[in-house]
């Protein structure tokens, strides 16, 4: 049987029972303890007592699922069953192409809530955060929904409009926001250069996810003309919400020459495992600096940790999720399958991110960008000496040393760019170049 390893309520009813026959059990002479079987036959009577006798006819396909499905949610917020429709999406959302919003999303006490928001997608254009609640869908009310029964109510035709309903810390009331669905065409990783920094946004981990970063690397570092002429790598897994257990690894070892990358202990010996690096280092053993947030989840944890245990890279930023669990995907009969949460994953070192999250190794809160007046900052770099009439040259200047200090002065007028645009990217940069400059190469 395949299966994936995935390292991703309240109401009240009051009534009146009027009735000319009826029968009650006695509870007083239920046994302290029913065998398994007794409480199967119980649910087996239960099932047919609705059947026959609720007000209305009920779909006992739709029942059964129910049933399975709320064992499984009881669980934890992880566990959960898939009809075959979601169990059919689940699989092309591992392969990088699917239709939606573009949101990761959990549970938490009875609300949905965002775990982030994915790269370029409609919900990150339209501005939704790591952390928000959705309290409705279209006017519909998400409390009290299993998980699965709000993300069905998020789904809808590529085009369509859909309205949440948001309630966001620091914001006093909720709000709505309209988006329009889209088919969602995840880029699981992409490379670029910022000065001699290459920075690898991993979104992320889906069957593209190493491809991605072998080549977006190679890429930059020919066009860079070397590995000599590059400071150093950040790795940015903000707002990453997980993905495949098994890319999550090959990732990590992509960084690691040897070691241990996480370890994974479940009831049996079937789901407890260890994995380690191979020899390798796509980055050659260059300086590497972390990125995480909030909404850094599950296999993205999974990367800052090992590489944080390992010593390999600066972690920077703030804490991340804390989904420390490891959810194996189980196909079922029907074509259905179940999500079970099979096991709890830990660090090289022993520890368990579990409700706990990573923490960096720098705290670098985000800083939103400021709108900058262009007229000033215009202004500002008008005063200069070299611009006053009848200002003397400077003749101890070679051209080349002329040009080398233009050059300089490009790259630090970039880097002021980018402190206004992602202070923690800036951050991270500064960091890289500050070990380079202290080991002397």
């Amino acid at each position: 049987m395949k299966k994936y390893w995935i390292a991703a309520a309240g109401g009240a009813m009051m009534g009146l029972l009027t009735s000319t026959q009826f029968a009650l059990p006695s509870l007083a002479q239920e046994p302290q303890q029913t065998s398994t079987y007794e409480q199967l036959d119980l649910f087996g009577d239960i099932f047919e007592r609705i059947r026959s006798a609720y007000v209305d006819e009920v779909d006992e396909q739709e029942l059964i699922r129910a049933a399975i499905n709320g064992m499984l949610i009881s669980l934890d917020p992880h566990s959960s069953y898939l009809p075959p429709q979601n169990y059919e999406e689940m699989q092309f959302d591992t392969r990088g192409e699917f239709g939606g919003l573009g949101i990761e999303v959990t549970q938490e006490e009875g609300w949905v809530k965002v775990v982030s928001p994915m790269d370029g997608t409609p919900a990150d254009e339209a501005g939704i955060q790591a952390g928000d609640f959705i309290t409705a869908v279209d006017g519909e009310q998400t409390l009290g929904l299993t998980l699965n029964e709000a993300v069905d109510l998020m789904r809808g035709p590529v085009g369509s409009d859909i309205t949440l309903t948001i309630v966001r810390d620091r914001e006093q009331e909720p709000f709505e926001v309209t988006i329009t669905r889209a088919v969602i065409k995840l880029t699981a990783a992409r490379v670029r250069t910022e000065g001699r920094t290459i920075v690898m946004r991993v979104s992320t981990f889906n069957e593209q996810s190493l491809d991605n970063l072998t080549d977006g690397i190679a890429k930059e570092l020919e066009a860079a003309g070397g590995i000599e002429n590059i400071d150093g790598f950040v790795l940015d897994l903000r707002n990453n919400p997980g993905g495949l257990l098994s890319e999550a690894i090959s990732v990590t070892d992509a960084f690691l020459e040897e070691g241990e990358i996480v370890s994974t202990r479940g009831r049996t010996d079937r789901d407890s495992s260890r994995y380690s690096a191979t020899p390798g280092d796509l980055t050659q053993g260059k300086p590497i600096v972390v990125l995480i947030n909030g909404g850094s989840a599950s296999a993205s944890e999974i990367v800052a940790g090992a590489l944080q245990d390992h010593r390999r890279a600066v972690i920077v930023g703030t804490k991340s999720f804390g989904k420390g669990s490891v959810q194996t995907i189980m196909p079922m009969q029907g074509e259905g399958a179940i999500r079970l949460t099979t096991a709890r994953y830990y660090t090289p070192s022993g520890r368990s991110i579990q409700a706990m999250g990573v923490e960096p190794d720098i705290i670098v809160e985000y800083v939103p960008p400021v709108p900058v007046d262009p007229d000033a900052e215009e202004e500002r770099a008008r005063r200069s000496e070299a611009d006053l009439r009848g200002a003397l040259n400077n003749d101890s200047l070679t051209e080349d040393e002329r040009r080398q200090i233009e050059d300089e002065r490009a790259a630090m007028e970039a880097a002021a760019k980018l402190k206004g645009q992602d202070n923690q990217l800036a951050y991270a940069i500064d960091l890289i170049t500050g070990i380079t400059v202290m080991a002397g190469q």
